[in-house]
Order: structure tokens, then sequence, then C-alpha cells
């Protein structure tokens, strides 16, 4: 079986490793020549593709890029690998995107006989690395059992939800509420520090009370230790958290407290943090 991977970065870069090590044919393709060397060390399993065009004869096909308009750049189009894809083939997306570019990803795969899953991540790329990251697929139920075992390999433990809208919202509700959760975790940092509270014993306090959340365990020490270095930029939070408010509005749901993580994110990239972990929304916080 040949499998395909289109972007090994920090989340698709684990998962692409894993099957390479448990022996199965994968070749890969990313602008970026670092993340395809980083990927093929993981076995002789691993091939490199020149373009995207080299996989279209993929019996399966991942694909794991940052923004919704880069899978319809790659997938959908008169240029796109959908057209060219084979009957029988089956595409597995495991990026973070909307319930509507699912939908229309879907239905292109199916106009040409091609099976399709939505499955994003629940975790890290250090879960992914080792094949820990929980997976959410949804799409055709026979289609997802016939993938199950592939799906393993990458990630457990993997879930089915049903159709690709609830696979797709779930995973911007789980960045919707994360994220807003830091943000409030930084704005409590910050009144502790108007009352004079160390942080560090703040959090210590605050983690035997009805305040701790994960943010608080994971993200509150980095804040302390003023450490901004990249886990999950504040860019690719201000995308999700973005996706999410727009499925939030267009479903009549009220958001509005995630309405303000979403615009403390933007304010954090707007002033230059971009590319720093997501708890640099402390940094505009006053």
């Amino acid at each position: 079986m040949k499998i395909g991977f289109i972007g090994v970065g920090q989340m698709g870069g684990g998962l692409a490793r894993n099957l390479i090590r448990a022996g199965r044919t994968v070749w890969v393709y990313d602008l970026n020549a670092e993340a395809v060397k980083k990927t093929l060390a993981a076995g002789s399993t691993g091939h490199a593709a020149r373009g995207p065009a080299e996989l279209a004869d993929a019996e399966v096909l991942f694909t794991s890029l940052p923004l919704p308009r880069h899978l319809e750049e790659v997938m959908l189009g008169p240029e796109g690998l959908l057209g060219r894809m084979k009957a029988g083939s089956v595409y597995i997306d495991v990026s973070t995107i909307d319930p509507g570019t699912a939908r229309r990803l879907e239905a292109a795969a199916g106009e040409r006989g091609i099976g399709f899953l939505a499955c994003p991540l629940g975790k890290t790329p250090a879960h992914a690395e080792k094949a820990e990251e929980p997976i959410f697929a949804g799409g055709d139920k026979a289609l997802f059992e016939k993938m199950r075992p592939l799906l393993e390999i990458i990630g457990k433990p993997v879930y089915y939800l049903g159709g690709v809208d609830a696979s797709c919202a779930l995973k911007l509700i789980s960045n919707l509420i994360g994220m807003t959760n830091l943000a409030v975790l930084a704005e409590g940092i910050r009144i502790g520090e108007k009352a004079g509270i160390e942080t560090r014993f703040l959090l210590e306090l605050l983690s035997d009370t009805g305040a701790r959340s994960f943010q608080m365990d994971v993200r509150g020490p980095w804040i302390a230790a003023g450490d901004f270095q990249p886990r999950f930029a504040v860019d690719l939070a201000l995308k999700d958290v973005r996706l999410g408010c727009e499925m939030a509005r267009a479903w009549g749901n009220e958001a509005r407290t995630m309405e303000i993580a979403l615009d403390y994110l933007r304010r954090a990239s707007e002033s230059g943090f971009g590319k720093e972990d997501c708890n640099a929304v402390y940094k505009v916080i006053r």
C-alpha cells in the first residue's frame, strides 16, 4: 500500500514517522526540506515526493496543513489532488479545520468515488511523536472501520464521532475552551500580581481550589518562569479560535467569553508575539 502524507511539520511529522516506523511505505511532501529530512530519518520505508502530484496514485492520502485555504489549494479545483486520485482510494485529513471546509472536501471526494475522513487531533506534537495523539474521526462509518487499524498506528485512542461536522467541531470546541481558560488564567495572574502574590505561590495555592485546570498546570509555570517558547504558537491558536468562533456564530451560539479570548490572541499576534507560545496572551493583559 502506498501512503501519501502532505505536511510533515510539528504535528504531521510525528504521525508520518509512526507509519514509517511501523514499516508502511510512505511518500511525504512538505515545503520545508528539513521537515522531510527529519521524517525520512525514521526508517527506510519513507520516501520524498517532489510535489503533491506524485501522491495522486496513493491508496491512502493524509494531509496535515495549517489553514483551510491550504487544503483547498492542494485538494480542490482543476489542479487539486482530488481530481487526480483514483476511485476507491481514501483521503484522510488530520488538520484543524471548520465543518464547512470538511463538508466541501467530503463532497469533492465523493464525486470522484474517493473515501474521506476528517480526523482532527487532540493533543500536542510530543503526543503525536509517541502515537499517543487522540484522533476524532468523522465520516462514513464503514470507511472508518476499514481505516481504524491504520489510524491506530498514528495515534490512540481513536474515537468515531459520526459526521465530519461533529469531528471538526469537537477539535474546535476543545481549543475554544482551552484558550479561553488560558486567557482567564492570565487575567488571574495579573490580578494576583497587583495583590502582591508571587506567581509561583499563587499557582500553588490555586491548584488546591476550583480554579485548577490543564492550562494552569501546564502553562501557568511557563508564565511564572517567563517561558514563551512555542509549543502551540499564538498564531495557530488564533486561527483555531477564529474558526471556532466563526462556527459558533454560524450556528447561532453565544460564545462571548470565547470572543474575548479571540481578541486577546489577535492583540498578541499584532503585538509581535505570533510565533511565541499561546501563553504570550499574558503579555497583552494588564
